[in-house]
């Protein structure tokens, strides 16, 4: 779990991969990222064998990568992905049963909240790591009005993330930003945008300085 943790406050960016990202696919997608630092990887329940493309990814890049499912929903979604080999678990919601599960297994789980009242009740489960979603269309001030008297927490941003708001939520205290749509598309984006759109989040979020 603390592996898992400190990868994603080291390099900052959790690639979201939501769609039609069959094995082929994710190999593909995981490939061009892992060119710009991106090492995390969520994959999500609802898309395109999910299960299959994170095991796949996982024996293709080995330790070089961190491979975790998203839109965890149950107790049940939750044992098979743990069963399957997720290294971490994302949920749009904070349903205690699922991080109680998740914990058990010593698994990262970054539950969904969006109210400082949220968070705070799953924070006193003893998650390391909250997602706070969809944080993206609320703006970066909403996110430092909560994060102001709760800035002992670990915040993940995600939820209509890009290279300028996920530079900005970093900035203000986020550990991390999750990103799916923008970057990574939906199975279908073109892989020279994919490596655009990487370089330019990689620069704002590390800076111009960074070499790739």
């Amino acid at each position: 779990m603390q592996q898992t943790y400190d990868l994603i406050v080291s390099t900052r960016i959790v690639a979201g991969l939501r769609g039609h990202f069959t094995p082929e696919v994710a190999i593909k997608t995981v490939s061009t990222l892992l060119d710009y630092g991106v090492q995390v990887f969520e994959f999500t329940m609802n898309s395109t064998q999910p299960i299959t493309a994170m095991q796949a990814v996982k024996r293709e890049f080995g330790e070089a990568v961190c491979v975790g499912m998203g839109t965890v929903l149950d107790v049940e979604a939750a044992r098979r992905v743990l069963d399957a080999g997720a290294q971490f678990v994302v949920s749009p919601a904070f349903q205690p049963d699922v991080v109680e599960t998740v914990m058990k297994a010593n698994v990262l789980i970054a539950p969904g909240v969006i109210t400082p009242t949220e968070a705070v009740l799953a924070w006193e489960m003893g998650v390391k790591m909250l997602k706070l979603f969809p944080i993206g269309s609320l703006g970066v001030d909403y996110f430092k009005a909560v994060f102001a008297p709760l800035n002992h927490m670990k915040f993940m941003c995600n939820g209509g993330m890009n290279a300028e708001n996920a530079a900005q939520f970093i900035q203000a205290g986020a550990v991390a930003c999750g990103m799916a749509g923008w970057l990574t598309g939906d199975g279908y984006m073109d892989q020279a945008l994919m490596r655009r759109r990487a370089e330019q989040l990689v620069q704002a979020v590390f800076g111009k300085d960074r070499v790739i």
